[in-house]
């Protein structure tokens, strides 16, 4: 059986991330470790590594959108500093009155309070066996 997460509440603390705004970049930064890690390869988007370079990228991203929300549609923790989340993320682009929505996977690994990496998956159900493996691994 895994270990109990050693970061406290963090179905909460995943939820909290999820639901943070384009004007709350320094609240989503705050659960940032300082050389956290943002792998995005999986959808062709690379790899981000360091706070700022990840503040950088989110505020690229958001700037693209008049509107944008985010909400995680399913959280676990399954112990040993692991979360597997699934995310929707919808968004008006600038310029547009149509919104756009999109959906993934992220394995989460947490470290005393914080996001040490966090790893996108287009595949939900590849992410689920990722997190599940991880989780066993640092069991």
């Amino acid at each position: 059986m895994a270990e109990e997460s050693t970061t406290p509440d963090l179905r909460l603390r995943v939820q909290r991330v999820a639901g943070v705004k384009k004007s709350e970049v320094e609240d989503l930064m705050s659960f940032f470790a300082p050389d956290s890690v943002w792998d995005m390869s999986r959808g062709g988007l690379g790899v981000i590594e360091g706070r700022e370079a990840i503040r950088a990228f989110f505020e690229e991203w958001w700037a693209a959108y008049e509107d944008h929300e985010s909400e995680a549609e399913e959280i676990q923790d399954l112990g040993n500093g692991v979360a597997f989340a699934v995310f929707v993320q919808r968004g008006r682009p600038v310029g547009s009155t149509g919104w756009v929505e999109f959906r993934d996977a992220r394995v989460m690994i947490w470290a005393d309070g914080l996001i040490e990496r966090t790893t996108a998956f287009l595949d939900i159900d590849e992410a689920r066996a990722a997190a599940e493996r991880l989780a066993r691994e640092r069991g």
